[in-house]
């Protein structure tokens, strides 16, 4: 039984009946010969713990050299004596499932409520809705052929650094007619893919899939970006435009909208969707029934409470902002302030930016953080936890000191300040 070289594998010749030549030089590792004169080599051992001989490939001769297939073998036998079994490690790493197995677990678990969000409570269809987006769009053309238990903080730092780079950008068509959608790259793109991969590979720890988060503790890049609000001149440009349009009678609900925005902080869906019956004047609040936040109730400034008198309700209306079906609510702002922004000269602001604005306004008039996180009614705020029926009469008049102020800005000219990226 000599020792395995590449001159012994060569000339070794085929037989009826496949068999083995052993290394005399590594006991364990050897070559199986088969009758079409295929050869691959083998690592042959005993669990440290007990139990039959066990046979692993390594792989086949030509495509790794005798040399190559000796060090696999030592790595492979080697474990053996630190307790490991790298044949059932195999079988286990084959059988565990693949991120994009794991993504459609998690997704089917979601649909029925089994993962929860903020607050403890299941996640919100429209969450779901863009989980399902980023997992289709980017995790499973980046990582989804790859065992979750393989996963580690490289692959997940290589991964934020491919959206970046837009690796997993493209155009897609819909099921809409003519219907687009984009699929962008960004360090923005990226932090928030990471962290949606983030639950669902906490959702994995929870199953027994894995044992440890291995985005726990991987560093996102910042997206380089200020972080854009408006300013008193901004703010007066806008109110000027939106002035114009309420002269002429045009594009009346998005006028509406945008009033409200700025006034009551709310996020663009809160407001378009917002129902009558969660709007309560006498008592200046907002009663949201299911905000991000799940119920959630915002103090309304005199000032949001005169744009919401001043909307024409319809007995039968529904929603304070309604479309133009029946029973549906306002669906065109997208477009709507594209068109307002455009007008006023507001570059990189977008409906999102009124409610940082909003945030920012209170902040320079000198609000602590716990005031500002009420008015915006976030998650583990006073208002949202102990508030629902009776709102302090201190954080009804922050509002009416914050829409005053947004309001006196919208309508009165101001010097020359910072542009809008400020």
């Amino acid at each position: 039984m000599p020792k395995l070289t590449k001159r012994i594998v060569d000339a070794a010749e085929a037989r009826d009946q496949p068999y083995f030549l052993w290394c005399s030089d590594l006991p364990g590792f050897g070559v199986r010969v088969f009758p079409s004169g295929k050869r691959v080599y083998y690592a042959d051992y005993r669990p440290k713990g007990g139990g039959s001989r066990k046979r692993m490939s390594l792989g086949q001769h030509g495509k790794l050299t005798t040399e190559e297939a000796r060090r696999q073998a030592v790595i492979t036998l080697g474990s053996v004596l630190q307790g490991e079994d790298p044949a059932e490690d195999r079988a286990t790493r084959r059988k565990s499932i693949t991120v994009k197995e794991l993504c459609e677990r998690y997704l089917n678990a979601a649909d029925k409520g089994h993962v929860l969000g903020k607050g403890d409570r299941p996640k919100k269809a429209s969450t779901i809705d863009s989980d399902r987006s980023r997992i289709r769009a980017q995790v499973v053309p980046l990582l989804g052929t790859k065992r979750v238990m393989d996963l580690t903080r490289t692959d997940i730092t290589r991964f934020m650094r491919d959206i970046a780079e837009g690796k997993a950008a493209k155009v897609e068509k819909t099921e809409k007619k003519r219907g687009k959608s984009i699929v962008r790259g960004g360090t923005g793109a990226a932090r928030r893919t990471v962290g949606m991969l983030g639950g669902v590979l906490a959702f994995a720890v929870a199953e027994g899939i894995i044992a440890t988060n291995p985005v726990h503790g991987v560093k996102r890049t910042a997206d380089g970006k200020r972080r854009a609000r408006l300013v008193p001149e901004t703010y007066r440009r806008l109110g000027k435009t939106l002035a114009l349009y309420a002269e002429a009678r045009t594009m009346e609900r998005a006028v509406e909208a945008v009033w409200l925005l700025l006034l009551t902080g709310c996020r663009s869906s809160e407001i378009t969707a917002l129902r009558w019956s969660e709007v309560d004047l006498p008592g200046q609040a907002l009663r949201l029934h299911d905000s991000k936040e799940g119920a959630s109730v915002r103090p309304l400034g005199k000032a949001a409470v005169e744009v919401l008198q001043a909307i024409e309700r319809k007995d039968s209306a529904t929603y304070v902002l309604p479309g133009r079906g029946e029973g549906t609510h306002y669906g065109g702002l997208p477009g709507a302030w594209r068109r307002i922004a455009k007008h006023a000269g507001l570059t990189g602001i977008t409906p999102h930016t009124l409610r940082h604005s909003f945030a920012s306004t209170a902040g320079d008039l000198g609000m602590s953080k716990p005031t500002v996180e009420a008015l915006l009614g976030h998650a583990g705020s006073s208002v949202t936890d102990d508030y629902m029926h009776i709102l302090d009469a201190v954080l009804v008049a922050a509002a009416d000191k914050v829409t005053e102020a947004i309001r006196g800005y919208m309508t009165t000219d101001a010097p020359g300040g910072a542009d809008a990226s400020t």
